[in-house]
């Protein structure tokens, strides 16, 4: 279980806002879903599962924290996503991540959640729900919300990404 899920666990946590202490909660996570193990329901998707510990563990650690913190996206940019062919495309690749990028954390914490959930850990929207703990058309309709407060964000060529449903 640890070894399978850690590394998804641990980017879920920080980029949900657990910052330099995504370790402790990713850690505490995988004791309360060990302990919380003969509560899953048989037949049920484990990793949205999981990530809701993960998720209610992080929100645990910011409300902690009486002050709110910055999401930084930074390690949702996995660097085997891209293959650029030149150097060129590599630059317009890094300049465009880190648009975007900016444009995210400007937002409002739930549209960085529902954003974050959907498109830089690609959970499907009824992942995204569970890991939340909000209704499934809760998540549409914030998501729907957010991309639209994201494309006034962004520089019209961006935002034209955004509007083909991936902004990435």
């Amino acid at each position: 279980m640890v070894a399978r899920y850690s590394a998804l666990a641990h980017r879920t946590a920080y980029l949900l806002g657990a910052s330099h202490e995504a370790e402790d909660v990713v850690q505490e996570a995988f004791v309360k879903g060990y302990r919380a193990l003969g509560s899953f329901r048989t037949g049920a998707a484990f990793r949205p599962w999981l990530l809701r510990i993960v998720a209610n563990e992080t929100h645990n650690l910011r409300r902690s924290w009486r002050r709110r913190t910055t999401l930084e996206l930074r390690m949702a940019l996995r660097p085997d996503d891209a293959d650029p062919a030149s150097p060129e495309q590599s630059a317009v690749a890094a300049d465009t991540h880190a648009v975007l990028l900016a444009a995210v954390n400007t937002m409002p914490h739930r549209d960085r959640l529902v954003l974050t959930c959907r498109y830089f850990l690609d959970l499907s929207e009824a992942e995204t729900a569970q890991v939340l703990g909000w209704p499934r058309g809760s998540v549409k309709s914030r998501l729907s919300r957010a991309l639209d407060k994201l494309r006034r964000a962004l520089p019209s060529h961006l935002a034209e990404e955004v509007t083909r449903g991936r902004p990435q």
